[in-house]
């Protein structure tokens, strides 16, 4: 596992407590969080020419796993759903609609490529869903005016 990958799930972490805390004493909770359990998705391409970049994924499944062996974040397990989009915009949407809509995750969590996450940063805005990590360069993810919901990682 990479230092860069160790550092943005450590973040994720870190931020996953605050954000639930303040939640323990209100017992409300927002889509994918329950007393027990913290829905995560994300899309990656597990297949197709890009599928190198699937240890990405297999790598942040086993770090959720060994913190949620350590008895998770708040007493919660960490739930991540990471779905195959082949790195393919249309499948992206599609896979990340079921994410939201099925699954009813919290957040998104280090999706993969510009043109997959261009292809839905619109509706996860529209949606208030937050779209965290983006696994992207490009500085169209750092644009908190347009896309308040959208939080990139790499640098450009």
């Amino acid at each position: 596992m990479t230092l860069a990958i160790i550092r943005s799930v450590f973040v994720l972490v870190v931020a996953l407590t605050v954000v639930t805390d303040p939640a323990l004493a209100e017992k409300q909770y927002g889509p994918g969080v329950t007393d027990t359990e913290i829905k995560i998705g994300q899309t990656l391409p597990y297949s197709g020419a890009a599928s190198s970049f699937s240890t990405i994924g297999k790598a942040e499944l086993a770090y959720f796993k060994m913190i949620n062996e350590r008895g998770g974040v708040n007493g919660r397990k960490i739930r991540l759903i990471s779905l195959d989009d082949a790195y393919s915009p249309p499948k992206t949407v599609e896979q990340t609609r079921r994410l939201v809509e099925q699954e009813q995750v919290l957040f998104i969590f280090g999706s993969l490529g510009t043109a997959t996450n261009t292809a839905i940063q619109k509706y996860l805005n529209a949606r208030k869903v937050p779209h965290l990590f983006v696994a992207t360069g490009a500085t169209k993810f750092r644009d908190p005016q347009h896309f308040p919901w959208t939080i990139g990682w790499a640098p450009s």
